[in-house]
């Protein structure tokens, strides 16, 4: 069935233009992701804190593997755009940025994110934020981009609320982790003059 309006983004295009390495400063880099990052990764879901905040787990670096290769899918499809955060230099795995549930005839997504336990802390989260948001946005034409977080996860909170994200409600029990349900804030930016 036709829509009545034109897609935000035009379906494939994405894919087409190929997945891009954006800078956040001078001392770090969002980048596609590597199979050969898949040993960084199993380290990070063995953190505490991430753990804390996130459903899954990674039990083995070739389950890592496949997350990586899922991911590099979801750009391919048009359904997602997910990076490593490296420091500029030397590579090492700082954190994960993903714009996930892409809906591209209203030009809507998701994002979310993870630090590794030295990376958190700096504002680089935040910074990394912004610079995904404004590709989205301003290059790519993405209208409203949310995020959610467990209310108590504070720092996820802070985060959302410097990078411009508006606080604009709470979705009861909507998480089920592994020290039972939680309730979610919901944060969205909406591109500015639309």
């Amino acid at each position: 069935m036709p829509f009545l309006v034109d897609p935000a983004i035009p379906a494939g295009s994405l894919a087409v233009a190929g997945h891009p390495a954006l800078p956040v400063g001078d001392d770090a880099l969002l980048r596609p992701w590597l199979l050969t990052d898949a040993a960084a990764v199993r380290e990070a879901f063995s953190d505490p804190e991430i753990q804390r905040w996130h459903m899954r787990r990674a039990d083995s670096v070739a389950e890592a593997e496949g997350w990586i290769a899922a991911w590099q899918g979801e750009w391919e499809a048009g359904a997602g755009a997910h990076w490593a955060l490296v420091e500029a230099g030397s590579d090492a795995l700082l954190g994960r940025l993903a714009l996930k549930r892409f809906e591209l005839q209203g030009g809507t997504a998701e994002l979310a994110y993870w630090m590794v336990p030295l990376a958190r802390g700096r504002g680089l989260c935040t910074r990394a934020v912004a610079v995904v948001t404004r590709w989205a946005m301003d290059e790519w034409g993405f209208h409203r981009i949310e995020l959610e977080h467990a209310t108590a996860n504070r720092a996820s909170c802070r985060v959302a609320q410097k990078a411009g994200f508006e606080a604009e409600g709470i979705r009861r029990s909507v998480w089920l982790q592994a020290d039972g349900r939680h309730d979610a804030h919901l944060h969205a930016r909406v591109r500015p003059g639309s």
